[in-house]
């Protein structure tokens, strides 16, 4: 896994950003949002974002390598562009979200972030269906996110 330290750094950066902007879970803003039945406690989301960065991490090093060593070169260039992108979008929702309150705004990056994430996994099933299977979760827990922002914004609007 020649690949894991670069994909591990990025996805700590990426976690680290979004935790900045999300410390403050219990602000009064967010206090006072009207949030769905099926939004789950707040100690799940810890819990959850670290398999998931840990997930992201690890499945894409070893698409990376796959790809490299099975002489797709272009094609391990453009997963990793494609998980810099995903990545942005990630650490991105958090600052929309939290800091800017712009609910629609982050119903609408938790969506690109979805798509991205499907997107990892289209790319990493011709290399490792283990990998693209292990991302799976990852895109899956995406959509839960992007539908639980959309009613947030519907909620709130």
């Amino acid at each position: 896994m020649r690949s894991i330290v670069k994909t591990a750094g990025a996805v700590a950066i990426t976690a680290v950003i979004g935790s900045l902007a999300s410390r403050d879970t219990n602000s009064r803003w967010y206090r006072r949002l009207s949030k769905p039945p099926f939004q789950p406690p707040a100690s799940v989301f810890p819990i959850v974002w670290t398999a998931l960065y840990t997930d992201v991490a690890i499945s894409s090093a070893a698409t990376i390598d796959a790809l490299n060593d099975d002489m797709r070169h272009i094609d391990a260039a453009a997963f990793e562009r494609a998980l810099t992108v995903n990545l942005i979008l990630n650490g991105a929702w958090t600052w929309v979200f939290f800091k800017a309150h712009r609910t629609g705004m982050a119903t609408l990056t938790a969506a690109a972030l979805t798509v991205s994430s499907a997107d990892l996994v289209r790319r990493a099933a011709p290399a490792s269906t283990t990998a693209a299977g292990a991302l799976a979760p990852y895109a899956g827990w995406c959509g839960f996110a992007t539908v639980l922002s959309g009613d947030i914004w519907r909620r709130n609007r």
